[in-house]
Order: structure tokens, then C-alpha cells, then sequence
């Protein structure tokens, strides 16, 4: 059913968290979005998502030129994880970090006002760590962050764990949820959307730390907190309304300048288009681990490499 946006309808939409058009995942066929696209006599389309969606949203582009329909597709990169390559961040990334901040700090008041106690805290990042390192990083007083992009071994992580508890009694961890491929085995299933499932490495991990302290009869208690869902459900804070509203403009400028088949973006501190294949044929951006985020990182926590 078609829903037709009204200047009414979309006031206060800014105020609220999550959106109004409803998230989904699949692979719907992109010949059937252009016909209905023609169908409806639609001449601007404006995709919003991110690998995939811009993937998908050049295949229809494709289709629209195939069945000579005169439309504007542009898409609007958007994944909470920031990975998306050359554009200098994502909307939505600076408010979860944000929110994500606010849940170590819970973990850290926990830790420090609880006997022997461990906060431990997952957060998303399915195959990089942006969220989980910037918000560690925004914390200051987090004692190990584990990101998708670092190689670990169990048993070392475990000792220096123990090591660190046995030291200072308390302490905070936080962990990406894309560690569950590092940390446990990996998993054969998919999602809808064609996604990897990822094994859920919170309450693994903390069924391990827990085993592990207990062979050393070193007593613990572990907060968990996962806030994986709550740091992309919030409304977007001062930073992440503005930028929603110049990308949106500048989406809208774009297609009524008649440019088509791009994507809009911050690049090097300037809003540019950009055809859609530069964004999606690079891959996903990581985490360096010889990069300043990463050496930052580790000079805040003091973790040592738990590579094997």
C-alpha cells in the first residue's frame, strides 16, 4: 500500500526514534520495483539503506533504463555500524554511540559499587567495530574492547581477565556482537536478507569468563548488558538531525537537478553524489588495527593483543 508523505504527516517524525517507513530485509526483484515505479508514474525514487540496499537500489536503476522509464534513483547510504567506504560517517552512527556510552558507564557504576564484579557489554557491529571502539573510547573506562576485526584467543583473553580482576577487582568489557565468528564457531545460517547469522557472543562470553574464574576459585559476579536494539531505537541527537536534513536536501537537490543513479554523502568534509557503484564495489570499511582508532584504543584500555 502506498503511503503518501504530506508536510503534515512528516512534522515531528524528527522527534521520534526509528522510522515511519518500517525497516525490512529480502531480495525483492528489482525488475518488478522499476515496473511498479513506471506503474505508478513515480520520477523520483530515493533509496535508503546500506550495502545491500545501494546494491539493490543500482540494480534498479538498471531495470528502469531496461524498460525506458525517465526516473531519479538516488540512495542514501544508512548503517548504524558506519561502515560503508568513502563517505566520512553514516546518519544514526553518532546517536548510538551516544546511547552505547550511556550503557558502559551502567556497567562501570555496576563494577565499581558491586563486590568482585564484572560489567560486561554487547553492542552491534556485525563486521567491524566502530560502535563498540567509539563509544569505548567516548567512556574512558572500559578495561578490554574486542572488535570483529581483531584476531582472539579464548584462553588469553580469559587469563588476563582473571589477571586484571585479581589486580583491581573490578572491571568493564565490551564486546561487538560480530566476535561471536572470532570467539565461537563459526555459523552456516542466513537471514532474509542474505545476512550471516552470528552466534550470540554475550552470553557465551559470559558463561566462559564465569567457568574460567571459577577453576582459579577466583569469585566474581558479571552485570550483563546488552543494548544492541535500544542504541538505534532513540531519537537522533543535535548532530544526526542536521546531518539527516542537509543528506536529505541534498538528495532532493540532486534529483531534481536530474542526476540519477548516485548516492549523496559527506566525503573529506564536503556533501558530493556519488555514482552508486564507487560505494558499493569497496567493500566494507574496518577498524585498522594499525590505524590511530585502534592504537588509541588500546593506549585507553590497556588491553594486550589476545592474537594466538
Amino acid at each position: 500500500k502506498w503511503l503518501e508523505l504530506t508536510p503534515d504527516k512528516v512534522q515531528n517524525i524528527h522527534m521520534q526514534g526509528g522510522t515511519i517507513l518500517v525497516s525490512d530485509r529480502g531480495n525483492p526483484e528489482h525488475i518488478e520495483i522499476a515496473k511498479s515505479l513506471q506503474k505508478q508514474k513515480i520520477r523520483q525514487y530515493f533509496v535508503i539503506g546500506g550495502d545491500g540496499t545501494q546494491t539493490g537500489a543500482m540494480d534498479t536503476f538498471k531495470c528502469t533504463q531496461e524498460i525506458d522509464h525517465e526516473v531519479a534513483v538516488v540512495g542514501i547510504p544508512k548503517t548504524i555500524d558506519n561502515d560503508i567506504l568513502l563517505v566520512d560517517r553514516t546518519f544514526g552512527f553518532d546517536t548510538a554511540c551516544e546511547s552505547a556510552r550511556q550503557a558502559i558507564d551502567s556497567a562501570y557504576v555496576e563494577a565499581t559499587t558491586n563486590a568482585n564484579c564484572i560489567g560486561l557489554v554487547k553492542l552491534m557491529g556485525r563486521h567491524c567495530g566502530w560502535i563498540a571502539a567509539t563509544a569505548a573510547l567516548a567512556a574512558a573506562h572500559v578495561d578490554i574492547c574486542l572488535i570483529p576485526e581483531m584476531d582472539i584467543s579464548l584462553p588469553k583473553l580469559l587469563d588476563y581477565i582473571c589477571e586484571v580482576m585479581e589486580r583491581q577487582r573490578y572491571m568493564v568489557i565490551v564486546v561487538a556482537e560480530g566476535c561471536g565468528d572470532t570467539i565461537i564457531s563459526s555459523s552456516e545460517g542466513t537471514d532474509a536478507g542474505g545476512n550471516k547469522l552470528l552466534a550470540d557472543v554475550g552470553p557465551y562470553l559470559k558463561d566462559q569468563i564465569t567457568s574460567h574464574c571459577k577453576q582459579k576459585k577466583l569469585p566474581i559476579t558479571i552485570k550483563y548488558i546488552d543494548p544492541t536494539y535500544m542504541i538505534r531505537a532513540v531519537p537522533a541527537n543535535a548532530f544526526d538531525s542536521v546531518y539527516c536534513s542537509v543528506l536529505a536536501q541534498m538528495a532532493v537537490h540532486s534529483a531534481m537537478a536530474g542526476y540519477t543513479g548516485i548516492t549523496v554523502g559527506k566525503v573529506d568534509e564536503r556533501f558530493v553524489a556519488l555514482p552508486i557503484h564507487s560505494i558499493v564495489d569497496k567493500g566494507a570499511r574496518k577498524v585498522s588495527l594499525t590505524g590511530f582508532t585502534y592504537q588509541r584504543l588500546t593506549a585507553t584500555t590497556r588491553q594486550p593483543s589476545f592474537a594466538a
